[in-house]
């Protein structure tokens, strides 16, 4: 009971939302402390001070990442965004390579390797991936939890079916770093952003390779990727870090500064007390919601959960306060620590009239 006690009391400090948010698979609300972070960052450049505090927030950051995703902090790059973390990806294929990939899944894991135009592209439902990997695959790229309908990809399966097979695997984990336990050293490349269950603001994204880069060639580096950054301003970076921060870019740092508070109150719940939470409440709205002649998409162990035939109420839902998402034609609810089970009941009151 001390544990849900302190819980309880740690959220309530931190979040006084306007009403009944449950959209954070869109964006997360942040934190107090993230607020106040940012606005005294912002002070620092508004008054024209050393700015190293900020950067020391960007190591921060990726240290705090590194210890939730179970690597060394080595192997993490601070970027921007999963797209351009999946570009990099890309471009190291050779013409022709394979690249299976989930039908439907986010775009940002997707599309880099479509405008290639010289690549393989399957797509395949996410509860097949892992029995369609082949001899010819190249990389398996994959959300662990689906952005739609909050699906979670069986990885276990998909890990051992890649290394029967030689195939590489990327797992982009926006939809579960922060709630969603994961070991990113179990996959050649991983990547999630900041602004979701992180309750980071937007603008920094992470990736994680493995110790001899896995064959990337840092297409993005600037002066931020040079071994000593600060003498890498002018002309060709001559020496690039010897770990992953070789594939950072230029870092947001008013963000950092407020993701750094993020990670800090992540760190004292602990994923797994907001596992439990977040998927207690899930599956509460699940049943309400059947109960009320609806059935959501299998989303089983999510903190997603997806409605057909219900997407359309969204806008309504929203003037009353209650923030949720319309994805494919469906009404998406996504459950983090800020929410309790009279957020789930006021959804379910206005659906039932």
């Amino acid at each position: 009971m001390e544990t849900t006690e302190t819980f309880d009391r740690l959220v309530r400090a931190e979040f006084t939302p306007a009403g009944t948010y449950l959209n954070t698979a869109s964006n997360s609300l942040l934190p107090a402390r993230t607020v106040t972070a940012l606005h005294e960052a912002a002070l620092l450049r508004a008054r024209g001070v050393p700015l190293n505090s900020l950067f020391e927030d960007v190591e921060a950051c990726r240290a705090a990442y590194a210890r939730l995703a179970h690597v060394p902090v080595e192997r993490v790059a601070a970027g921007a965004s999963v797209a351009a973390h999946t570009g990099v990806i890309a471009a190291s294929l050779p013409p022709g390579a394979e690249v299976l990939t989930a039908e439907g899944d986010f775009t940002s894991v997707l599309n880099p390797f479509h405008v290639r135009g010289d690549l393989k592209v399957r797509e395949v439902p996410v509860e097949r991936i892992a029995e369609s990997v082949r001899p010819e695959t190249d990389l398996v790229a994959v959300s662990a939890v689906q952005s739609a309908d909050g699906l979670i990809a069986d990885l276990p399966a998909l890990r051992e079916a890649a290394r029967d097979h030689g195939a590489r695997t990327y797992v982009d984990f926006s939809q579960g770093a922060g709630w969603l336990p994961m070991d990113a050293g179990e996959w050649d490349f991983s990547a999630s952003v900041a602004y979701k269950w992180l309750l980071g603001p937007n603008g920094i994204a992470f990736l994680v390779l493995p110790e001899d880069f896995g064959g990337l060639t840092p297409l993005l580096a600037g002066w931020v990727a040079g071994e000593r950054p600060w003498d890498s301003c002018y002309g060709p970076v001559t020496e690039l870090a010897h770990s992953a921060r070789r594939f950072d870019l230029t870092h947001a740092l008013l963000g950092y500064a407020g993701l750094r508070r993020s990670f800090e109150l992540i760190e004292e719940l602990g994923v797994s007390a907001i596992h439990s939470h977040n998927t207690a409440l899930a599956d509460r709205y699940r049943a309400g919601v059947a109960s009320l002649g609806h059935e959501p998409l299998p989303s089983s162990g999510s903190a997603i959960v997806s409605v057909p035939g219900l997407g359309d109420r969204q806008p309504e839902l929203s003037r009353a306060g209650i923030e949720v998402s319309a994805r494919a034609g469906n009404l998406r609810a996504a459950f983090h620590l800020y929410n309790t089970e009279a957020d789930v009941d006021r959804l379910l009151d206005a659906l039932s009239d």
